[in-house]
């Protein structure tokens, strides 16, 4: 199967017949438009569910886990957001699919830690969907390593990746990176604080493009400074992306798909010359 989305992504490999998606929404255009485009481009049968009792009924009659669930934010039975915190509550991973958005809304979801969100008021809401499916279905092939000697700021960057279905390794030093990297040669991507106690971002980007190429490895550099050359100095040091603190989430994610999408354009660009 091929499969290439709005934002770039590509994706070659086999379908997701086995992944159980759960789809709550109460438009019939929409579950017909989503039900036939997951069917057509991945073979995935989605379980409609059109209230709030369905979709209650549909988590109780099978002990199958729910592998994701595309859930509209108000729901017949559920018209205060019962659906979303009832999804959230049981820990199943959820794409928010909705035509209600307001700033103080997009806080809100951000807040209830789910995968991600759509908006229907576009022609292309149906295949951002699709490509956020993929996304999720096939990001635990990527593992990112996190460097930050803040424990805080650690968790909260792995907390993040681990909701978008990645594997995720963490350092709290440059020398520590550098042994991780060393035993896990799969790590496509490491994002890095700056200012470190033992080795700085700059030294330890240096030190791996010693060995490790941008086409293996990409790196993203993150620092909370106000000191806007800082990435220019990351960048000419061998990084491939620069981030200032604070960061959104939405941001984030897109710089981390843009640099795992390139990493694989690159690898799949290697093996098609190999071959010829």
């Amino acid at each position: 199967m091929a499969f290439l989305g709005i934002s770039g992504m590509q994706y070659s490999g086999g379908m997701f017949a086995d992944a159980r998606i759960v789809l709550a929404e109460d438009s019939n255009v929409f579950t017909s438009m989503i039900g036939s485009r997951l069917k057509e481009l991945f073979d995935i049968d989605v379980e409609i569910c059109r209230n709030f009792e369905e979709l209650q009924l549909c988590y109780d009659k099978s002990t199958d886990p729910i592998t994701l669930a595309i859930s509209n934010i108000n729901l017949p039975g559920a018209e205060n957001g019962e659906a979303l915190e009832y999804l959230v509550d049981l820990s199943i991973p959820t794409i928010v699919f909705t035509g209600t958005f307001q700033a103080g809304m997009r806080d809100k979801l951000m807040a209830k830690d789910i995968v991600d969100y759509i908006l229907k008021d576009n022609v292309f809401a149906v295949d951002l969907l699709a490509e956020s499916i993929c996304r999720f279905l096939t990001n635990h092939r990527h593992h990112v390593l996190i460097v930050d000697d803040s424990p805080t700021a650690r968790a909260l960057l792995s907390s993040r990746l681990k909701r978008y279905n990645f594997r995720v390794s963490t350092a709290e030093s440059g020398l520590k990176a550098l042994e991780i990297l060393k035993a896990n040669r799969d790590i496509g991507l490491m994002v890095t604080d700056y200012n470190m106690p033992d080795i700085d971002g700059f030294e330890l980007t240096r030190r791996i493009r010693a060995s490790i190429g941008s086409h293996e490895l990409r790196i993203i550099g993150v620092s909370s400074s106000s000191n806007r050359l800082l990435s220019a100095r990351f960048l000419k040091a061998g990084g491939n992306d620069f981030m200032l603190r604070p960061f959104i989430d939405e941001e984030f994610y897109c710089r981390v798909n843009q640099n795992l999408d390139t990493l694989l354009q690159i690898k799949s660009m290697h093996t098609q010359q190999a071959v010829a």
